[in-house]
């Protein structure tokens, strides 16, 4: 099994892809105006339209409404990226800071609320961890 990607459905696909394009400097594939996706080496942050929902089961899911689920990217300097980000990120709930699992991170708000980490690690113990996944 591999994990591919992760969906956000939201009624605004436009403003969302706009968002995240900006915030990753990952240039989105829109294959319709319901749906586009942002590809990684590792996987794909996958945004679809409120339509989209009746195709898999009516009702199923519900855009901004998400509480438990925290999108998460990995990046050379989360501190830079916390600059970056100053101007367009209106709810930053941390800033850069070092979690005691060795990673530095930055959490903060989406367009549509949910929750966003960028994060750096800077342990040797992160550092050699997420060395690892690279290695085929």
């Amino acid at each position: 099994m591999d994990f591919v990607s992760i969906r956000i459905i939201t009624g605004d696909v436009a403003r969302l892809v706009d968002f995240y394009e900006r915030a990753t400097g990952v240039a989105a594939n829109r294959a319709t105006e319901d749906f586009a996706e942002l590809r990684t080496a590792s996987a794909a942050l996958a945004i679809a339209g409120s339509r989209t929902v009746p195709l898999f089961a009516p009702g199923a899911a519900r855009p901004a409404d998400n509480h438990s689920v925290i999108i998460e990217f990995l990046v050379d300097d989360v501190d830079r990226v916390h600059r970056n980000l100053s101007a367009l990120v209106e709810d930053f709930v941390q800033a850069p800071t070092t979690m005691p699992w060795g990673n530095r991170s930055l959490l903060l708000r989406d367009p549509d609320g949910n929750l966003v980490n960028f994060f750096t690690p800077v342990t040797s113990a992160a550092v050699a961890k997420f060395a690892a996944r690279a290695t085929p």
